[in-house]
C-alpha cells in the first residue's frame, strides 16, 4: 500500500515583530490600564492565573492589544480555558505560522496549572487565527480523505501539535471509507489517513 506525506496548511500569519524598545504608546497604556471586562473575583484560580499572565506578557511586549476570556460559542469544553487577544497589534502576536501564539499558549498552560489541581487545557487565540486555521485544516483533511478513499493510498501528515492532530481526527471521525491513526513519538508524532475496505459484496 503506497503512502503520501503532506504538510498541514496554516492560516495566513504575520511575522512577529516586537517593535522598538521604549515606553508604550498612549493607546497601549490606555488598554493596559483599562478595567477588565470580566469580574476577576468570579474566576477560578487557573483561569485567573492564565488571564493575568497573558495580560502581563502582552504589556511587556508593548503590544496595543487586549486580553479577555473568549465568548462562549459552544466550541470549547468545560475543562478548557479560552483566551482571546484583540487589538491593532494582535496580528503581530500570532507570528509566522502561529509559532508565537503557540509558544504563548504553551507557557500560559504551564503557569496556569499548579500541582494538585486537575489540569485544564488552555487555548489562546488572536484575532480569530485559530478558528480560521482549524477550519482550513479540517477542510484539507476532508479533501485528502476523499483521495484516500478513492485511491486506496495512505496519506501521512507532517508532524503536528496535539491540538492539530485532534482537529484532523475529529474532522474525519464520521467519514466512511477511511480511518485515522496517530503514530510516532513526541515532536515527530503525526496523523495518518488510512483507507478502510468496505464489507465484501
Amino acid at each position: 500500500m503506497s503512502e503520501t506525506t503532506t504538510k498541514p496548511e496554516s492560516a495566513d500569519a504575520i511575522d512577529p515583530g516586537i517593535g522598538e524598545t521604549g515606553a508604550p504608546n498612549a493607546a497601549s497604556e490606555a488598554r493596559a490600564n483599562s478595567g477588565p471586562s470580566v469580574e476577576l473575583g468570579t474566576l477560578d484560580p487557573q483561569t485567573l492565573r492564565a488571564l493575568e499572565f497573558v495580560r502581563k506578557l502582552v504589556r511587556s511586549m508593548q503590544m496595543d492589544a487586549e486580553v479577555d476570556l473568549a465568548p462562549d460559542d459552544g466550541e470549547g469544553s468545560e475543562d478548557e480555558i479560552r483566551l482571546e487577544i484583540e487589538g491593532p497589534d494582535a496580528g503581530r502576536i500570532i507570528g509566522k505560522r502561529g509559532v508565537v501564539l503557540e509558544a504563548i499558549q504553551y507557557l500560559t498552560g504551564r503557569v496556569a496549572h499548579q500541582p494538585g489541581e486537575p489540569r485544564r487545557h488552555v487555548a489562546v487565540d488572536a484575532e480569530g487565527y485559530r478558528a480560521r486555521h482549524e477550519d482550513q485544516l479540517s477542510e484539507m483533511a476532508r479533501r485528502l480523505a476523499e483521495r484516500v478513499a478513492a485511491e486506496g493510498k495512505i496519506i501521512t501528515f507532517d508532524p503536528m501539535s496535539a491540538r492539530d492532530r485532534r482537529i484532523v481526527h475529529m474532522a474525519l471521525r464520521d467519514m466512511t471509507g477511511v480511518r485515522t491513526e496517530s503514530n510516532g513519538e513526541g515532536p515527530d508524532r503525526r496523523v495518518q489517513i488510512i483507507p478502510v475496505k468496505g464489507p465484501p459484496a
